[in-house]
Parts: C-alpha cells; sequence; structure tokens
C-alpha cells in the first residue's frame, strides 16, 4: 500500500476510535458504569483491579485498548508490513485519535461557554424589562 493511502486511513482508523473512546469516557449514555469503574479504581483491593477499572474511565488509556481492537479488525500497518508496521500503527492511531478527542474537547468546551453567556445575556435581559 502506498504511503499516500496509509497516511489517510491513519486519519481514517482514528476517527472511530476516538469516538468509542470519548463516549465511553465522557458521555452520558454511559454514566453509570462509568461511576460504578470510577469507585472500584479507587477502591479496589488489589493495584491490578483498580488499574483495570481506571482503563473505562481515561480516555487516553481505553484508546489504546479500542486501537488493538480495530487493528485485528482492519489489519492496518503503518509504513512496515511486518510486526513493526502494527506497532507505529498503533501509537500513531492512539496519538491521532487523542488529538481528535482534544480539539472535540476544545469545541464542546466552547459551545457550553457560549451557551453559558447567552444564559446570562437573557437572564440580564430580563431583569432590565421587570425594572
Amino acid at each position: 500500500m502506498e504511503i499516500q493511502l496509509q497516511i489517510a486511513w491513519l486519519f481514517l482508523l482514528a476517527i472511530p476510535i476516538a469516538c468509542i473512546a470519548w463516549t465511553v469516557t465522557h458521555e452520558e449514555v454511559f454514566r453509570e458504569p462509568r461511576e460504578y469503574c470510577v469507585k472500584r479504581s479507587l477502591q479496589g483491593k488489589t493495584l491490578l483491579e483498580r488499574k483495570f477499572f481506571y482503563l473505562f474511565t481515561c480516555e487516553y488509556c481505553f484508546s489504546h485498548y479500542i486501537t488493538i481492537f480495530i487493528l485485528v479488525l482492519t489489519g492496518y500497518k503503518l509504513v512496515m508490513s511486518d510486526w513493526r508496521g502494527y506497532l507505529i500503527s498503533g501509537f500513531s492511531l492512539v496519538w491521532v485519535s487523542n488529538i481528535y478527542m482534544s480539539l472535540f474537547g476544545f469545541l464542546r468546551q466552547d459551545i457550553s461557554k457560549y451557551k453559558m453567556e447567552i444564559k446570562e445575556m437573557m437572564n440580564s435581559g430580563e431583569q432590565r424589562k421587570e425594572l
């Protein structure tokens, strides 16, 4: 496979990795299981138990496991066609997917900030009308 195609696949495969990792570790749909995992990661009896449950609360950590799943599913290799290609592609996919998640986090933060500012402006406008 040509390097341009490999790079295209790198940026495309990182999208579902970022999406899955972000959804499991941040979104409301997984809140209850995530809260359970947070509790177990803090109160687990063994180091292995605490680290296992922490995995589901950290998007960076979780993205490694999603990446491994995607690599097994697709057989994607970057630069080299042997086991080193899997290694390079794995760390590259994690890196790109975490850039995507960081950008998404900043975007959501800005949107939340603007929503709060609009709400404050509307509230102050309503208070002026009452006077």
